[in-house]
């Protein structure tokens, strides 16, 4: 299949499939060329797309996309090292699922701080007072 109907079938664009040839994630089995130079999509592309969109959803980078589907292609990992590796990402995850919960109760705050400011301007500064006095007992 040309390209745009691997884009299409994938919803993806024409330049993330071309960058994700060049950064090596689709090779020889993915895409050949013909002889008037256009690419030439296999079904395995699809299945390697379809792959690659499963690890960018539990936020793989790019450096972690390329090893894992090395490591895939190459049947290296033992049913252990997988494991592991889903463990450390489970762990990678929760650490910033925590991080972004403490950025949302501070924007929580900062949002009762200026949503009180506009009805009770004195209350909002003994809240204001309160949280500088809370902060300040962190070591």
């Amino acid at each position: 299949m040309k390209i745009q109907e691997l884009a299409d079938k994938m919803g993806l664009t024409i330049h993330t499939i071309r960058y994700y040839e060049k950064e090596g994630l689709l090779d020889d089995r993915h895409v050949r060329r013909e002889s008037n130079n256009y690419r030439n999509y296999s079904e395995e592309a699809v299945e390697r797309l379809k792959l690659i969109k499963k690890f960018q959803s539990i936020g793989c980078s790019l450096a972690e996309l390329k090893e894992v589907l090395r490591d895939h292609d190459a049947n290296t990992q033992t049913n252990r090292q997988i494991i592991d590796w889903i463990h450390n990402k489970k762990k990678e995850i929760e650490s910033k699922k925590e991080e972004y919960d403490q950025m949302l109760g501070t924007l929580n705050k900062m949002l009762e701080y200026r949503t009180l400011l506009m009805d009770d301007p004195i209350q909002a500064q003994e809240m204001l007072k309160s949280w500088h006095a809370d902060s300040s007992k962190t070591p």
